[in-house]
């Protein structure tokens, strides 16, 4: 492959990386002092599963939630059990949003693509002095958040937390069970 082609590509995956603006952001921490290798088993810690439910939770939506974080450790290999002394780790999660701003201004020359003409650094030189003005965008939006924590059954102990954020889309709030289901596994999938 020639270097111009290369740099082709390079520019496009990195163009295509960077427009991924909604997609999840996944990580996670976790407690080196317990070794999880041999964990086959698990649990809810609670009954009601969810640690601290909002005030405002969609009990449909908790339910699927539920179902699909089971499914992801099922999926994993790991055997769900019902009674929590008997298996290996617990788990439990908590889910949230909150609406967020974005307030982002630019120099009125930045957007249409001309920016080193008239208006460029306050318009001094050539054209003389004149005031630059701004563009400014102001975009509001949910972003959701989702962690899931696992608790050591021998030692009562937190082994891992991992979590997700993401900005919700409206068509995501329409019909939100695919979003919940990719999620949960990009999530689980780094346990």
């Amino acid at each position: 492959m020639t270097p111009i082609k290369l740099l082709i590509i390079s520019t496009l995956i990195a163009f295509t990386a960077g427009c991924a603006t909604h997609s999840a952001k996944v990580d996670f921490d976790r407690n080196t002092d317990i070794e999880t290798i041999n964990y086959k088993t698990f649990a809810w810690l609670s009954n009601a599963k969810i640690m601290a439910a909002p005030v405002d939770i969609n009990p449909v939506m908790k339910e699927r939630v539920d179902d699909s974080i089971e499914q992801a450790f099922i999926a994993k290999g790991y055997k769900l059990v019902d009674d929590p002394e008997n298996a290996d780790f617990t788990i439990s999660y908590t889910v949230g949003s909150r609406e967020k701003i974005k307030v982002n201004s630019y120099p009125a020359t930045y957007n249409s693509g001309f920016g080193w003409g008239r208006g460029y650094y306050g318009g001094r030189g050539y054209y003389g002095t004149m005031s630059m003005g701004t563009e400014t965008s102001v975009r509001q939006y949910t972003e959701g958040k989702l962690a899931i924590d696992v608790y050591d059954v021998k030692t009562h102990q937190p082994v891992w937390h991992g979590w997700a954020t993401k900005r919700i889309t409206s068509d995501e709030s329409e019909n939100p069970l695919a979003m919940i289901n990719e999620i949960v596994i990009k999530v689980v999938s780094v346990f």
